[in-house]
């Protein structure tokens, strides 16, 4: 930690400007929308837009080269200790179960790795490296028990980015040990097939990258193992990838999806989607007509089943709604489309992209599920449906029958893993230990160390008191959560775009309080913080800044708009919002930070603001010196190649003047800085938590035993020594500190 601080190169001001409070507060926005929203649609448009410069894509690779800068670093201090949840879980992409062992069952974590139970899915131990990628598509098993793993996740949404992958991977003894087998551009695996004639025989289904064309993209097959691999179906253009292979002998079918996610517009269809059908082992291919809807710009994402002759497709649009359910009982040359039901259109909601699976009992062709916001089922091969939106976790993703149990089956969800023992028809149980949950935040208490809250994807707000283990006592996707230094019972949570309560009792009884705000336009991560000085008062970001001074019962906004404005986007129209505030120990200094990259400060409370500095990236945290109100850190997020632009800036005179503190750190986006004992910083990365010395510029890795997973909050106890970082993938993690 002592070794020579790198220079530091001063960034001059950018245009300082000065605006006057509202004398009286703005009137209210919109009407609240007081409800728990479920559903992968804004997270997937916050952490996109967040995580990019405006009008750049993601680079190739851009994760995966910021990890292995990441690795290149010295590392200081402890061992992380996991410390839950364990009972919660987290998204589950894809399931497989062990031809060599009963009642082993493998699970891919959207960005939580790949994970193994020998106990029918009770309880999950990791079975992938932790120092290498997290994000999974794939997941699958040959006649022999090789085991196969296809990184990067294809669904494009659900809170995170879709980080991408690095390939396919093998392991011959059951996780324990790995090695890469190609298809690295593939940017997302999403479905992998063995031959169950031939083990050596794979067939795989690469998606590609979101974000850039070209690519490892299409259906590939090896011979060999996964030694050599040769594409046997190429898309209709640089944006189309595969998303489903399935091998009946010579009688191969595909599904290819045109999808690609630029920062202004989201298209997940187009003419390459369609349904692919090959008689003669991949030498040539057809697209299956006869009745399913003809190749258009409108086709979007495509589930498919077969069974023997009997194949089912479920389409959506390009949009995202429900198209249309179609059944064949000829292998496809023919198609008719199910009678209408209210229920499996419901169940695809906006964003049938988020889904696309048909699961067939093998013993049963007209027995079907089909994956969505519910679980839908149907028992005359798609005529009727009935559907489970109640006993199970929501937004389905996963399910693979069990040949040695009859009736067994397994499904893999937002919420984790489950098992039915009555053909997926009900009674389904939850696995009792599954630690792959994704955080966005956490909150600890110095009165009480055993309290964490945070929130938590698809899985609401998260604490540790008040049940057996974790439990959900806010809905929706969690965000910001308080516990207050001075009163454990007094805690605070929201779920997305600003939908926040306050409780007086643990969270056992909440009451609303966001519509009490002044607001237009809200984050949907909108931020909530406590004054250091007094914890009953708090502050509350929309596009202009909100204050409570009794523990937000009562609010007024102190601000004008911070930001440049509602952004261009007409559908996700929260966009132009406070998303960071600091306010200082001196009781008149705030500063604030915006998702346009504008830096502001009042010295007085709000009667007048200062704009500090405008143009950066995102601004992900604001944070100031308790201590002095003219030492501030800015932090910034955004993957880019060949920028100047910095992710952590540093000022000791009130942001006059700043200085690139980014130093040595991996190019990834910095998600939160805290300031430690003896003025240490630490930050919250992409690719963990770094240490620096008292003005940046050198930074260490902290710790061991961190998995490669972002981290998107930590908090610190100075009088435990603790640390917490809330990670993405893989729950919360703890390190004690100096």
């Amino acid at each position: 930690m002592h070794r020579r601080l790198l220079q530091l190169v001063l960034i001059s001001l950018v245009g300082a400007a000065t605006l006057a409070a509202p004398a009286v507060a703005a009137p209210p926005g919109p009407p609240d929308v007081y409800r728990p929203v479920r559903g992968p649609a804004a997270p997937a448009e916050y952490r996109y837009l967040q995580k990019t410069l405006p009008g750049e894509s993601i680079p190739r690779h851009a994760h995966d080269t910021a990890a292995a800068q990441a690795r290149q670093l010295p590392t200081v201090g402890g061992r992380w200790k996991p410390v839950g949840p364990t009972n919660i879980g987290g998204r589950i992409v894809s399931l497989a179960l062990d031809p060599k062992r009963a009642d082993t069952v493998y699970a891919a974590a959207a960005s939580g790795g790949i994970w193994r139970s020998t106990d029918a899915g009770q309880t999950f131990t990791s079975a992938w490296p932790d120092d290498w990628t997290q994000a999974m598509g794939a997941v699958a098993t040959g006649p022999d028990g090789t085991l196969y793993a296809g990184t990067g996740e294809p669904n494009p949404g659900g809170g995170s980015i879709t980080y991408e992958g690095t390939g396919l991977y093998r392991s011959t003894d059951g996780g324990a040990h790995w090695r890469p087998i190609g298809l690295r551009d593939s940017g997302a695996i999403s479905a992998i097939t063995v031959d169950p004639a031939n083990p050596r025989r794979l067939y795989v289904a690469a998606a590609g990258s979101l974000y850039n064309g070209g690519g490892d993209r299409g259906v590939y097959r090896s011979d060999d193992g996964g030694s050599s691999w040769q594409r046997i179906l190429t898309g209709a253009n640089e944006f189309t990838g595969a998303t489903e292979v399935v091998v009946q002998g010579k009688r191969l079918y595909a599904v290819l999806w045109d999808h690609r996610r630029r920062p202004d517009l989201r298209t997940y269809g187009g003419v390459g989607s369609g349904v692919f059908r090959s008689d003669d082992d991949g030498k040539s291919w057809q697209r299956l007509g006869g009745g399913l809807p003809a190749q258009s710009p409108e086709v979007g994402r495509i589930g498919l089943a077969v069974a023997g002759e009997n194949v089912y497709a479920i389409v959506n649009k390009t949009s995202g709604p429900f198209e249309g359910f179609y059944a064949s009982r000829d292998g496809g040359d023919t198609w008719s489309r199910t009678p209408e039901s209210k229920d499996l259109a419901n169940s695809q909601s906006s964003f049938g992209w988020w889904f696309g699976k048909i699961w067939a009992d093998p013993k049963d062709a007209r027995h079907l599920h089909v994956a969505g916001v519910a679980l839908l089922t149907s028992k005359d091969g798609g005529d009727s449906w009935t559907y489970d939106d109640s006993s199970i976790h929501v937004d389905h993703h996963a399910m693979v029958w069990d040949p040695r149990r009859p009736g067994r089956v397994y499904l893999g969800n937002d919420g984790g893993v489950y098992r039915s023992d009555a053909d997926g028809d009900g009674g389904w149980v939850k696995a009792r230990h599954e630690p792959y949950t994704q955080l966005y935040s956490v909150a600890i208490s110095p009165q009480d160390t055993s309290r964490i809250s945070g929130g938590a994807q698809d899985n609401g707000s998260l604490r540790s008191w008040g049940g057996d283990g974790f439990n959900e006592y806010l809905g929706g996707d969690g965000e910001e959560n308080l516990i207050n230094p001075t009163d454990v019972n007094n805690v605070y949570a929201c779920y997305q775009y600003g939908n926040c309560f306050r409780s007086t009792d643990g969270g056992d009884n909440l009451t609303y309080f966001a519509d009490k705000t002044v607001f237009k336009r809200r984050n949907w991560f909108t931020p909530v913080v406590f004054d250091p000085r007094d914890p009953k008062v708090l502050y509350y970001g929309s596009e202009v800044l909100n204050r409570s001074t009794d523990g937000g019962v009562t609010w007024n906004a102190i601000s004008p708009d911070l930001s440049g404005g509602p952004g261009p986007d007409p559908i996700y129209t929260n966009y132009g919002t406070i998303t960071t505030v600091a306010p200082a120990g001196d009781g008149r200094t705030v500063y604030a930070g915006t998702d346009d990259g504008r830096v502001w400060v009042t010295k007085d409370l709000g009667a007048t603001w200062t704009k500090l500095a405008e143009g950066r990236p995102w601004v992900t945290r604001v944070v100031v010196d308790p201590k002095n109100p003219d030492r501030v850190y800015t932090t910034h997020s955004g993957y880019r190649a060949g920028s100047a632009l910095a992710h952590v800036y540093g000022s000791t005179d009130g942001g006059k003047h700043w200085k690139d503190l980014s130093g040595n750190l991996p190019a990834a986006p910095v998600n939160d800085l805290i300031i430690g004992r003896g003025n240490i910083l630490y930050i919250g990365t992409d690719q963990g938590v770094f240490a620096s010395l008292p003005g940046g510029g050198r930074w260490h890795r902290l710790g061991r035993g961190m998995p490669q997973v972002p981290v998107d909050d930590i908090e610190y106890d100075a009088g435990h020594h603790r640390l917490v970082a809330a990670t993405f993938g893989r729950g919360f993690y703890e390190l004690t500190t100096l």
